[in-house]
């Protein structure tokens, strides 16, 4: 964004990032003391234009584009933008030491175990505190997605507002792939499978919990998991794929087949925990991170493993470098499918019922004098309910056997 004759009509150059955002909210990245009212206002009398044009406060802009702002607009009332936090230089030196790569668009860092990444009730040191310390000049980098606080791995941070919004969309969509390194207590029967079980949040816990909730009001959570190596039958090491996003999915679904996350004493308790020297913090590593680009190229990005996961990972007689093929990314089962045209088909459906009543109130009538007639309503993909077995633990699912074996 550039600017020129800030006291009197204000010009501004549309840049890259800031491509088909909506007027109105360009306004609140880099005029936030102009509020909505006086946006409108000055669209609806013509003072706000593009490349000469009017404009309204729902028009997208496009990169190159000239925008004509008039002069005044703040408002004393409304709060601008929040001071930046000043940084000591060890904070500054710990947010610089996490840094994997960067780029115009975004940050990625190797989160360390035991550093939250939002703040909480008591919880004052954190990821998003130490982002001030990649804000010298421009705006404030941002947040996409999250780990737990004793996860450890990759975590992309945006570096702008627009490049916020594409890294959202491609988690919001799934399109992401986050690959996960674990050692669990024991050896899962099925090397390969898929864990489907809905979570809920545990009623009554102390802090933020999960469980597993067949009873129709869960949220559907799916995790592919595959073994890499073992160590006899006292642990192995597997990889995991989080093919939803529900708070703590590994964790519980590892719990939940009877193989829990070494050191995860939330939700497996003693039996989480190996004897001997191994460590005693939890084992889930976010290892690599696959993701689209704002400048049309993938992200592919690999973290290093903490200390205390490579320590006990040459104490099992693990090798690393078994663990470097990509792994083929999990295809979307026709249930999903079925949702998404359901959804496809919905959309379409609720545009031609607005094109209708706009119809209508303009007197538009088809043959006859007649309204046109109704969209068919759409329906949605029938749910399938998955049971557990009685006296088993729940079962991971094959997904390379057909869909009725276990």
């Amino acid at each position: 964004m550039t600017q020129s004759d800030d006291e009197k009509v204000r010009q501004f150059t549309v840049e890259a990032d800031d491509d088909g955002v909506r007027l109105d909210r360009w306004f609140k990245r880099h005029l936030p003391q102009i509020g909505f009212a006086t946006v409108s206002r000055w669209a609806r009398t013509g003072q706000i234009r593009l490349d000469g044009k009017r404009a309204a406060p729902e028009d997208r802009l496009a990169t190159g584009q000239v925008l004509r702002v008039p002069p005044g607009g703040a408002t004393p009332e409304r709060k601008g933008p929040a001071p930046r936090k000043e940084l000591s230089e060890d904070q500054i030196a710990q947010a610089e030491a996490m840094v994997l790569c960067q780029d115009r668009a975004a940050i990625v860092l190797n989160k360390p175990p035991g550093l939250a990444t939002q703040g909480g009730t008591g919880t004052k040191e954190h990821v998003d505190g130490l982002l001030d310390a990649f804000a010298l000049d421009g705006p404030r980098p941002r947040l996409v997605h999250r780990l737990d606080k004793d996860t450890s791995g990759v975590l992309l941070i945006a570096r702008t507002p627009g490049s916020a919004a594409y890294f959202s969309k491609r988690f919001s969509a799934r399109s992401a792939r986050k690959i996960y390194w674990a050692l669990v207590a024991g050896v899962p029967d099925i090397a390969d499978g898929l864990i489907e079980l809905p979570l809920a949040k545990q009623p009554g816990s102390g802090g933020e919990k999960m469980m597993v909730d067949e009873s129709g009001e869960g949220l559907t959570a799916r995790t592919r998991y595959r073994v890499i190596d073992q160590a006899g039958n006292r642990a192995a090491w597997v990889e995991l794929q989080p093919l939803t996003g529900r708070t703590h999915q590994l964790r519980v679904h590892m719990a939940a087949i009877g193989h829990p996350i070494v050191g995860d004493g939330k939700y497996g308790g003693p039996e989480s925990f190996l004897t001997g020297s191994i460590s005693r913090k939890m084992h889930l590593h976010a290892r690599r991170l696959i993701i689209d680009h704002p400048d049309g190229t993938p992200l592919d990005v690999v973290a290093p493993l903490p200390d205390h996961f490579a320590a006990s990972m040459v104490q099992l007689g693990f090798d690393e470098a078994d663990g470097a093929n990509i792994p083929e990314a999990p295809k979307a089962p026709p249930r999903e499918a079925m949702k998404a045209a359901a959804k496809a088909h919905a959309k379409q459906y609720r545009k031609e019922r607005r094109g209708e009543r706009r119809g209508r109130k303009s007197g538009e009538r088809g043959p006859a004098g007649k309204v046109p007639d109704k969209a068919p309503k759409a329906k949605a993909a029938p749910a399938r309910s998955s049971k557990a077995t009685p006296a088993r633990k729940p079962a991971a699912r094959n997904p390379a056997a057909p869909r009725g074996k276990r």
